[in-house]
């Protein structure tokens, strides 16, 4: 799996769960969906991801949009 993949696998997953738990418990947790929302707006716009440096760091090989 590559760095990309994983980046939009757990991005998607955090949102889904942000948002089931702003339906549970508090709507506060809608903030953590927006801030991952704007961290992929960001990413998208400046090929920057801070999740993608840390797997690269982990040693995923990255495909091609994050890369140094």
């Amino acid at each position: 799996m590559t760095v990309e993949r994983m980046v939009l696998a757990v991005a998607g997953s955090l949102i889904v769960i942000a948002i089931l738990l702003g339906n549970l418990l508090h709507p506060y947790w809608y903030a953590l969906a927006a801030f991952l929302a704007a961290d992929l707006a960001q990413s998208s716009v400046t090929g920057c991801c801070p999740l993608a440096w840390l797997l690269r760091k982990a040693g995923v090989r990255y495909g091609t949009v994050f890369h140094d």
